[in-house]
């Protein structure tokens, strides 16, 4: 197993490289996507913005699975669990606490965090 760091794991202060904090009362929603799929895209975890792929769903083929097989499977999905709380918190941390408040929930994705807002701020803007 690669046991190489991902770059998204050693961003330590996303304000650095993302300045705008997203409020209902700014109307900066287009500068502050851009910037944070400018970011994402940097450290290779873009696709946590997007809908899951009906591809990366196991085939229930009559193949058995060596047990080197289960672990690397596990230890990419856990991989990706890790990755994606970690785009949650950077989403979170750059929106008011307002916005916080309104989109937390439970058990969340980045991708639902992310087309939440998006929902909001396209809604608002037809408004």
């Amino acid at each position: 197993m690669d046991s190489k760091l991902h770059p998204a794991v050693t961003v330590s202060n996303i304000k650095h490289v993302i300045p705008i904090t997203l409020d209902n009362e700014t109307g900066e929603y287009t500068s502050w996507s851009e910037l944070f799929k400018i970011h994402c895209r940097a450290y290779q975890v873009y696709d946590h913005l997007l809908p899951k792929s009906s591809s990366s769903t196991a085939s229930s083929s009559s193949k058995k699975q060596t047990n080197e097989q289960v672990a690397d499977a596990l230890a990419a999905t856990n991989l990706w669990d890790r990755l994606d709380v970690i785009v949650l918190q950077w989403i979170y941390g750059t929106i008011s606490r307002d916005l916080i408040n309104t989109i937390l929930k439970p058990n969340t994705t980045a991708r639902e965090a992310w087309v939440t807002l998006e929902t909001l701020f396209q809604d608002n803007k037809l408004s």
